[in-house]
């Protein structure tokens, strides 16, 4: 089963992306993104939203409530 960390980074590099680019991309910070793709962290609602919205998909598919 996906963990939200495999989403985000999946997500990342499906559209070619560092990690800088999709914090400038997003307002979220670099390092923030890294803890959340090696797991030491988990994105607030608020990050878990504007995430969902800049890849086009759901808040559940990030989450990975659904596949």
């Amino acid at each position: 089963m996906a963990k939200v960390a495999d989403r985000i980074k999946e997500l990342r590099i499906e559209k070619n992306l560092t990690q800088l680019e999709l914090s400038k991309a997003t307002g979220v910070s670099q390092n923030a993104i890294a803890q959340w793709e090696n797991g030491k962290r988990t994105p607030n609602i608020n990050a878990i939203i504007v995430l969902a919205k800049y890849f086009g998909v759901t808040t559940d598919y990030l989450l990975c409530v659904v596949d």
